[in-house]
Formats: structure tokens, sequence, C-alpha cells
């Protein structure tokens, strides 16, 4: 799993997914305390993941505007 993100949200999707991807990484930690829970937590990093792709879709969206000078 990647360093937990940083909070600045460039969109209100990228702000939903940052979210998502925070809680996700509280579960991690959590369950990893809990013994045979490693099916659990393979899952919940590949949802992570899958949230991951999409928050670099939506970052790249918000950014080309602003790389091509438009507000």
């Amino acid at each position: 799993m990647n360093a937990p993100m940083p909070y600045e949200p460039g969109s209100p999707e990228c702000r939903v997914l940052i979210d998502c991807k925070v809680q996700i990484e509280s579960m991690l930690l959590a369950l990893g305390r809990i013994d045979n829970s490693q099916h659990i937590l393979d899952q919940l990093l590949s949802v992570h993941n899958q949230l991951e792709g999409l928050h670099a879709i939506h970052r790249k969206a918000v950014a080309a505007p602003l790389a091509a000078g438009e507000p």
C-alpha cells in the first residue's frame, strides 16, 4: 500500500476518493491485528488500489485544464 495521501482534494470526486482510501487504510491497520484476516486484508488492499487508480484518473482530469491555462 502507498503512504497515506495528503488531504488535498482537487475536486468533489477526489475528496470522496481520498476519504474512502483513508477509511480503508484505517480498516487495514485495525484488521492487521486480528489473526486469520489476511484474505480480507488482501481484498481491502485490492479495493484501495482500485480507488487509487480511479483517483489518478480524476487528478489528471483536474490537472489537464490547469496545465492548459484554463481556470
